[in-house]
């Protein structure tokens, strides 16, 4: 297996003194899509908020590239590479869908390339190429989805996490989603996603990760944990 670009070793995190994160090892590999399940409150979105910098680590590393960026601020893990689709697209509503996608140009490396970033977004997301002087507050969920993830993209990132891209969504726009992340994979890019839609997420992703309470349950190759009798019935519904 290749090394990874990314990983987290003994993390402990939380919130005040309510501890959420225990131990936490987990890796991620170049241009492969880990996947990261588990229940309610397992702790899948803190983890993506610890690696960002948003929570700080109470403990352990945050490896990216060879480097220690445990202690680093979220602007500057930004221009590192990494980007997080947040939970809720958290989208800027009174701009419009093209200011949106500018918005997410931040990082200095991928400024130069904007018009040609654009260009590729709206040939991922026609719909946005339609609407892209439409606020983004007019947007139906499905938009707002894809303009959270092209917005993401936007900087052309080496790590795109997404948390939660199907929540909310109709099962056609879930698979239209997915469709677009099975795009990215075969055009190279490293993903790590949180994903109530455990069947969608296991059988797009390479690697998995299972949290309960905020620890590895278990991990192993995708199709391994999909057949996990333990993950089938918790997870699967089966």
């Amino acid at each position: 297996m290749s090394e990874p670009i990314l990983s987290l070793t003994g993390i402990d995190s939380g919130y005040g003194e309510v501890q959420v994160l225990w131990g936490l090892s987990l890796a991620v590999r170049p241009g492969q899509v880990t996947t990261i399940i588990g229940t309610n409150g397992a702790g899948k979105t803190t983890t993506l908020y610890t690696l960002m910098g948003t929570i700080k680590p109470w403990q352990g590393k945050i490896i990216l590239k060879g480097e220690d960026i445990t202690a680093e601020p979220p602007y500057a893990k930004t221009e590192r590479g990494m980007v997080l689709v947040p939970e809720g697209r958290q989208l800027f509503n009174s701009m419009t869908v093209e200011e949106n996608l500018e918005m997410g140009a931040f990082p200095r490396h991928s400024r130069a390339r904007l018009k040609t970033n654009l260009s590729r977004i709206y040939d991922l997301f026609p719909r946005l190429l339609e609407r892209r002087d439409q606020k983004a507050h007019t947007l139906s969920g499905g938009e707002q989805q894809m303009l959270a993830v092209g917005r993401g993209l936007m900087s052309e990132p080496e790590i795109l996490m997404i948390d939660e891209l199907s929540l909310g969504l109709s099962p056609l726009l879930t698979q239209q989603l997915f469709g677009t992340l099975k795009t990215l994979k075969k055009q190279g890019a490293t993903i790590l996603l949180v994903e109530q839609n455990v069947h969608l997420a296991l059988a797009l992703s390479d690697y998995a990760y299972v949290l309960a309470e905020g620890r590895i349950f278990t991990e192993g190759p995708a199709k391994e944990v999909a057949e996990n009798g333990e993950v089938r019935e918790a997870y699967l519904g089966l």
